[in-house]
């Protein structure tokens, strides 16, 4: 929210071209030991053209002692400059993972966010796919390959002959590996989604384990789960089938034409065309030409793999542009407006709020009721910008909440929702939003939320581990604990979502205490309930039903004109526990 700064296009490729454009000396110098690896990489076939023609013929020992030892000393050379470039390209990948990490991070929460669907983790594994992909043995046939031409010149100028078969055989494995595309490239992309499907399905159902054991619903989840997954075994074993048969007879191609290489060698060496040692020098260039072709069709299927994890990275970053940058605004005071407000669930465009529009005040508290199903859970999702509009707009002191960045409106909201999620760490941790650890704001927020003494009473007081989402807590004490964290800091807007859906009577009237206090700090505060309990702190109260207003105004007028004398007598009893606990 703000002044908008320019950016460049947000695109996988920019990114992968400013990372290389950081690295490119390293990328310079992983070409350049690639030329040196293979100037080296000559030398069987020089070695092998001088023992023939020159060591055997004079027989003369000492040269054969010089040759080998010169040539050792160059093959440790060339495994040295191996090991280098390894480690070269190594730490080039880790970079760009560096450089791209967050940002796939961001955007793949942001999608998720928005649309609820998939794997959320899917996005760092294709950056992972990737990044192995760029120090594997794939990569190294991209380096190498354009020393198969070179190759296969240096076999025309041992004989023409040679160098015709030469390319033959060269363009007899590129057909193999254009083949190799043919039939396996579409259908290891269509097996890799098969695959990430059952993967997320799984994830996504077995989170609810407890529900799947008391319900006895394993197997027909199971079930579902195994048609997803014999899919994607039915479609990869295919491409494997099709990947193996076309490797095989790539084996059989590549050994035929260094034998057959042979052969034509031996044919000109009887005919006085070619020496011994040239025959045996031009099968091993023929195989130094043909490795890169023969490398990449052993390593298509990661290739591919790869290839399609870096497309769906371009999708990702290109459907979820970066944030601009904006001019950071101080601190809200707290007035909420709602302009003809319109919100569907994130992916669809059936509205679930129609057309909303009311005003709170810095230090109100506004209760939001209503049947389930009226919009009140969708209505504080859109309050803190979770859920962006279709139409309209919320507004805090004027600025759209939806498009403030996040890491500037974060302190001044605080938020409760409805499904009440901790994180793996510490209680103190989670109370503080896992910046930095304050304890003077931690315990300010645990008072405030009444939930100090119940966290001194566990086995490690603040410090103790929570575990993946808090399960180890029961479902009040994660509540209480999540409502510290809504009023850490210093919020100007706080949005409560049936807050007190786990507490007892002691937890509901500690609540009342805490919204009075809010109150009194003129922090704006909305509390989405089914609870007339609740409503005694409420100064406003908005009716919801099927996503519209119905009734909106103060607390008293509205339960004059609804609420039942049972309703009205709880507000009572609620208003005199409060102002007991007070």
């Amino acid at each position: 929210m703000g002044v908008e700064m320019p950016q460049g296009r947000d695109t996988l490729l920019s990114r992968f071209g400013t990372v290389i454009s950081t690295f490119r000396k390293v990328f310079f110098a992983a070409a350049g030991f690639s030329l040196a690896i293979n100037l080296l990489l000559i030398l069987p076939s020089l070695y092998m053209l001088q023992i023939y023609d020159r060591v055997l013929s004079s027989r003369n020992v000492t040269t054969l002692l010089m040759l080998t030892l010169i040539v050792l000393a160059l093959y440790a050379l060339e495994a040295t400059l191996e090991f280098v470039r390894s480690r070269l390209l190594i730490r080039a990948s880790a970079a760009l993972d560096i450089e791209l990490s967050g940002r796939v991070f961001e955007a793949s929460f942001e999608r998720y966010l928005r649309r609820r669907d998939g794997n959320p983790a899917q996005a760092l594994a294709d950056l992972s796919n990737v990044r192995q992909f760029l120090t594997g043995q794939g990569l190294f046939a991209f380096f190498d390959a354009p020393w198969t031409p070179i190759y296969i010149g240096i076999i025309f100028l041992l004989s023409p002959w040679l160098g015709v078969f030469a390319v033959v055989a060269a363009l007899a494995l590129l057909s193999i590996a254009a083949l190799n595309e043919r039939l396996t490239g579409a259908k290891l992309a269509e097996a890799g989604v098969a695959g990430a499907s059952a993967a997320n399905y799984a994830a996504s159902h077995l989170r609810n384990a407890e529900v799947i054991e008391a319900m006895g619903m394993l197997a027909n989840l199971q079930r579902r789960w195994f048609a997803r997954q014999a899919r994607f075994l039915t479609l990869q074993a295919s491409a494997s089938d099709s990947a193996s048969a076309i490797g095989a007879l790539s084996r059989f191609l590549r050994l035929a034409m260094q034998s057959g290489i042979l052969g034509v060698g031996a044919l000109l060496v009887i005919d006085n065309q070619l020496s011994a040692g040239g025959m045996i020098a031009a099968s091993i260039l023929l195989g130094r030409a043909l490795a890169p072709v023969d490398l990449g069709i052993a390593t298509w299927r990661g290739f591919v793999s790869a290839r399609g994890a870096y497309a769906r990275l371009i999708r990702l970053l290109d459907a979820q542009p970066m944030a601009k940058a904006t001019v950071a605004l101080p601190r809200p005071a707290g007035t909420v407006i709602v302009e003809n407000l319109v919100v569907a669930a994130p992916g669809n465009t059936q509205p679930i709020l129609k057309g909303l529009a009311f005003t709170a005040a810095p230090g109100s508290i506004v209760a939001v009721i209503g049947p389930s199903a009226s919009g009140k859970s969708t209505l504080a999702r859109a309050l803190v910008g979770v859920w962006p509009p279709l139409g309209g707009a919320v507004r805090l002191d004027g600025a759209e909440v939806h498009t403030w960045r996040r890491e500037q409106l974060g302190p001044w909201v605080g938020y409760l929702p409805q499904d009440v999620e901790l994180f793996e760490g510490s209680v103190a941790e989670n109370i503080a939003r896992f910046g930095e650890l304050d304890s003077e704001r931690i315990v300010d927020a645990a008072k405030r939320a009444d939930v100090h003494d119940l966290i001194l009473h566990l086995p490690q007081g603040y410090d103790t581990q929570l575990g993946e989402r808090g399960l180890a807590l029961s479902g009040g004490q994660r509540q209480r604990i999540a409502l510290a964290r809504a009023l850490y800091g210093d919020p100007a807007l706080i949005v409560l979502d049936e807050p007190n859906a786990n507490l007892d009577d002691a937890g509901d009237a500690a609540l009342i205490t805490a919204l009075r206090v809010m109150r009194d700090e003129r922090r704006t505060v909305f509390v989405m309930t089914h609870r007339a309990n609740v409503l005694a702190a409420a100064d406003s109260i908005i009716l919801l039903a099927n996503g519209t207003i119905k009734a909106a105004g103060p607390r008293d007028t509205i339960l004059k004109t609804l609420a039942p004398k049972a309703v009205s007598e709880a507000v009572a009893r609620a208003r005199r526990s409060g102002e007991d606990a007070a």
